[in-house]
Formats: C-alpha cells, structure tokens, sequence
C-alpha cells in the first residue's frame, strides 16, 4: 500500500497527501474548518466500515490537530493492517511523546516497505544517538526515493564526517527539488571552491562563482535571509547597488541583522544618513556590533560624544573590539590619555592591529619605546601597514638600517607611500638606481610629492643635454622629469618649484619661472627668492629684486648676500654693503666667501681712505 501520509518538512509531523501545501493561499478561514469538519466526518464513517485507508488518513489528520490520543489508535489499526504511511505516522506521534526507540521500531517498519519519509526519520533518529554508519543507510535510502529531506539530511552528515565530494552531491540534489537551506550551503561551498574571498580569477573559479551566484539567488527567493545577504553582497560588489539594497531590505526585514547593517552602509553612501541610523538602529538592538559601531561614528561626527561612547559599549559589549579601539580613539581626541591607553589595551589584547598600533604611538608619544616596540610588532605581524612603517621609523632612529629597510619593505609591498619613499632613497644611496626608481615611482603615484621630486632628479640626472635649436625649430614638449618635478610643484615641495621655475627661465618662458619662484619664495625657499631677485633684476627691478634676496640673504643664502654687498656697493652705501659681505663670507659657498672677502677688504680700505 503506499503512502497515504508524509512526514511535513521538520520530518516530526504529519500531513495526508491530497492536503493543499502551506504554499499555497489559504482559503477563507470558516469555510476551511468547516471543509476539515465534513472531511473528517466523511472518514469516520470510512473508519467504521474498516477503511484501512481512511483510519490512516484520519490517524494523520489529527496527529497534525495535536490529539496524539485519538490518532494512535487509528494509526496502530491501519498499521496493524499493513500501511506503512500510517506506521510512519505512528512512529512520528511516539517520538513527540518521547518514546523515542519505539518509534525508531515503527519508522523501520515503514522504512522497510519503502516509504522515503521513514527512511529519513530514522536515519535522523541514528544521527542523534551517534549511530553513522546507520544513520548513513537510512538516509541514503531516503535520498535514493528523491526525498527531499533525507538528501539534505545524508549531505550534511557526509559534510561532517568530511565527504566533500558526497556532501555536495546530495546537497546539490536537495537544492535542486526546492530546499532552501541546501541551495544556499551548495552557494557557500561553491563560493569558497571560486576563491571569491581569496581573490582566485581562473576559469574554473569564474564558473563556480557564477553558479554559486544562481543558489544564493534561490535560496533568497524562497525566503532564506542569509542567502538574500550573501546575495546582496555579491551585487553591491559589482556595483548593481539597486538591486543589492533590495536583496539587503528582504534579509532584513526576515531579522538579518547583518543584513540591516549593511543596507544601513549603502544607505549611508546614497547620502540618506538619517534612514541608515535607522537600519544600524535595528541591527545594533539585535546585536550586531559593527551596526553599534556605525551608529557610535555617527554620533561622534555630530558632536554627540556621550551617545556616541554608549553605542562603542555596545559594540564592545556585542564581542566587537571595534568598539574598543574607537572608544580609544574617542578618548584620545578629547585628550583622555590615560583612559584612551586602557581601551588601546583592551582591544589590542583581543587582537585587534590597529589598536595595537594605536597603543605602541601612545606609548611612543610618552617616551616609552621600550613598551611601544613589541606592541608595533604584534600590529605589524597580524598585518598593520601603519605599524611596520612605524618599526621602520623606529629602528631607523636607532640607527638600525638594516632593520628598518625590512619593515619599509614590507608596508610599501603593502601600498604604503611614505615606505615606499623611504626604500626608494635608502636604494638610491646604495647605487641602486634602477630599484630605488621602481619604488620612487610608486610613492610618487601614491601621492607623495617628495618622491615625485626624487624621482625627477634620476630621470633629470639621465637626460642628455638638449639640442641646438634652428631658427623656427618648435620647442621640445615636456619630458618625464618635467612632468614629475611639476606634479610635485603643484603639491607645494618648494625645491621642485624652483626646479619648475629654472627649467622655464631656460625655456624663456620668464612668466611661469617668476610664479613657480615666488609660490616657492613665499613659502619659505631661499633658493626660490634669490632666483626670482635674478629673474626680476634682468628684467630691470632692481629695488624689488633687492627685497628677495634680502630676505633669502635672512635666511642663510651667501649668494643673496653677496648680492646685497655689490648693490650696496655700487649705491655708495659702503657700511651696508661691509655688513652684507662680512655675512656673504660666513654663509660661504666658498667661492662666494672668496669673493665677498675681496668685495669687503675693498669696501674697508674705501671707508678708511
């Protein structure tokens, strides 16, 4: 006889076949319990004539009401009369009243005459006990009927006991007739095979992601939360944020907190603040730290410091050490030194790199090297960019280069500009042009405008010597070094403005040499101010010209000064022009000392005449 019941999707309850799926919408609810009246009635009257059908039916119907005392006696009849749904339902009713082995007895019996929703029942009930190697071939005869459940159930223990192969296979089989769960750990497995984590972009790879894509898919669509997050996540990566957002709004009104959290984020980035505190609001209550943290952020940038400190504790109090280190970093910005120290501690002995790092300059700051030191180290090895850079710096001060070089290494393979920098200079004073080249470069692409004038002097240094140029000959266009001493012009380095500036006096381009001279004059650069007195007295300013090299001249440039001595000297002020020389000679180059010495014995012998 065949199965008249089946096990619902708990595999703990009943329901007949013919009944209408939890899927599918409900009638109104009067007409149903009447139609559940009469249909009940109509089998009574069935059980009376000795249907065993019906006694099996009716057994199942009210299992599914809760009256384990009216079904057990039509179920033990109808499986006295050899109907093996009816002998699954009975071993369903026993194991809700906790007689477990006796309904093992019963659901073997079903299993035997080959009902699927046995087989799987029992396999569960071997599961529990510890029993594997039965639990296996119960729900292996489960699976091999295409009960849904029983797949999914084998997949899982044969995941456990580390069948990759076998777990995916009846996995993907249980996803494939509708399983939720098992669609969405098919993605999960599927997702780590691609690397999508570990950055993998092989062909292969590429295909396990794109399925791994369609079971998320899936399994959000039949409601499962953490599939719509995963999937959410996928999208808002490669930029479909529409879409995402939605996906994200799904997981997190079924209660996904990560879900929420991470709508409130993309929400954040829209522009729309007071919607994502509303979200991290939800998520932070159902504790989710880094919702805690968001809201903490949020109302630190408002100025809100008390809320902001109460939402970090939260976060902290979720298990996030964020909350931690940002309570750290709150402290500190209001100069809570001693109180940013302990949250630096407390977050940094949890683990957490940048709290560490935060802890070894704090310690640094107050003169403790010896204490900041391994604290660096620790935020180093686990991975800080910040903190290797910081070790550079440290053993540098040591005098240990060494030492350095390796942690300015490992930050700038890590993209940090300043290392970069500093291995770029340290190549260079070993001879290595062509390796301090590589790594100026990157610095100077990072931003660093130090090294894009470091890097325009090795090119510079490479250049040959320019061309005579014929009469109506077009001028040369800019070359590399041009280009990198003007991005680090722009960004404010003062000797690459003077360097701009000379290069366009050769040019003849006065103009742009007199700006690039002044922005650099104006800045602080004698170099820049002595140049741009040149440039204004060839072109007939000499009283201006005088007030940049005096000031270059205040600032410790002999040329500036001998400068002033001969228009001093020229003008008749002999003592002014004495002064002048007598500075020129002290400021040296010594060409220039030689020559403001004379200049200076002949202004004396002039005044003592």
């Amino acid at each position: 006889m065949g199965d008249m019941a089946n096990l619902f999707g708990t595999g703990r309850f009943a329901q007949p076949s013919g009944q209408p799926s939890g899927q599918e919408e409900a009638t109104d609810e009067a007409q149903e319990a009447a139609d559940e009246a009469a249909e009940e009635v109509r089998l009574r009257l069935a059980v009376d004539c000795g249907d065993v059908e019906a006694m099996s039916v009716l057994g199942a119907l009210l299992l599914r009401r809760g009256d384990f005392d009216g079904a057990e006696s039509h179920l033990r009849a109808a499986t006295a009369a050899g109907d093996r749904a009816a002998a699954n339902n009975l071993g369903v009713l026993l194991h809700q009243r906790g007689y477990a082995d006796e309904a093992a007895g019963w659901w073997r019996v079903a299993a035997v005459a080959g009902s699927a929703a046995a087989a799987h029942a029992l396999g569960r009930h071997f599961r529990e006990r510890g029993d594997e190697p039965a639990a296996e071939y119960w729900l292996c005869q489960s699976a091999e009927q295409g009960h849904v459940l029983g797949a999914y159930a084998l997949a899982d223990l044969l995941e456990h006991r580390g069948d990759d192969a076998g777990a995916e296979r009846w996995m993907r089989a249980a996803a494939e007739r509708g399983h939720r769960e098992a669609a969405y750990r098919l993605a999960r497995t599927l997702d780590r095979r691609a690397g999508r984590h570990g950055g993998g972009d092989d062909k292969t790879d590429a295909a396990a992601a794109d399925e791994a894509e369609q079971w998320y898919r899936q399994a959000a669509a039949r409601g499962h939360r953490r599939g719509a997050l995963h999937l959410g996540t996928i999208l808002e990566k490669r930029g479909e944020l529409k879409e995402a957002g939605r996906w994200y709004l799904t997981s997190a009104k079924d209660g996904e907190a990560r879900a929420a959290c991470a709508l409130g984020f993309l929400l954040r980035d829209a522009g729309d603040t007071e919607s994502a505190a509303v979200w991290w609001l939800r998520a932070a209550q159902d504790g989710d730290g880094n919702a805690a943290n968001a809201l903490g952020a949020l109302h630190a940038e408002r100025g809100e410091t008390q809320t902001a400190e109460r939402w970090y504790r939260a976060a902290m109090d979720a298990g996030d050490d964020n909350g931690a280190y940002n309570l750290g970093l709150l402290c500190a910005e209001q100069g809570r030194t001693a109180q940013a120290e302990q949250w630096y501690r407390r977050a940094a002995y949890a683990g957490h790199r940048e709290a560490s790092n935060a802890l070894a300059i704090l310690l640094l700051r107050a003169g403790d090297e010896t204490g900041a030191e391994p604290w660096f180290s620790k935020a180093a090895e686990a991975g800080s960019v910040d903190a290797a850079f910081n070790l550079g710096i440290l053993h540098a001060g040591r005098g240990e280069e060494r030492l350095a070089l390796r942690w300015y290494e490992r930050a700038a393979a890590a993209g940090h500009t300043e290392a970069a920098l500093q291995v770029g200079m340290a190549r260079l004073r070993a001879g290595d042009e062509r390796e301090a080249e590589r790594f100026l470069r990157c610095a100077a692409g990072g931003g660093s405008a130090e090294a894009a004038y470091r890097l325009a002097t090795v090119l510079d240094a490479r250049r040959p010597p320019p061309p005579a140029h014929e009469l109506g000959e077009p001028a040369q266009e800019k070359s590399e070094c041009e280009e990198w001493y003007e991005r680090a012009a722009s960004q404010g380095h003062r000797r690459a403005q003077v360097r701009v500036g000379m290069l366009a006096a050769a040019r003849g381009d006065v103009v742009e040499a007199a700006r690039w001279y002044r922005e650099a004059a104006e800045a602080g650069s004698r170099n820049g101010a002595f140049n741009l007195g040149l440039l204004l007295a060839r072109e007939g300013s000499e009283p201006e010209a005088v007030v940049w090299w005096r000031r270059a001249a205040d600032a410790g440039h002999g040329r500036a000064a001998l400068r002033l001595a001969l228009v001093c000297a020229r003008r008749g002020e002999l003592a002014e022009g004495q002064r002048w020389a007598d500075l020129a000679v002290s400021l040296g180059p010594e060409e220039v000392g030689e020559r403001a010495a004379r200049l200076r014995d002949a202004l004396r012998q002039e005044l003592s005449a």
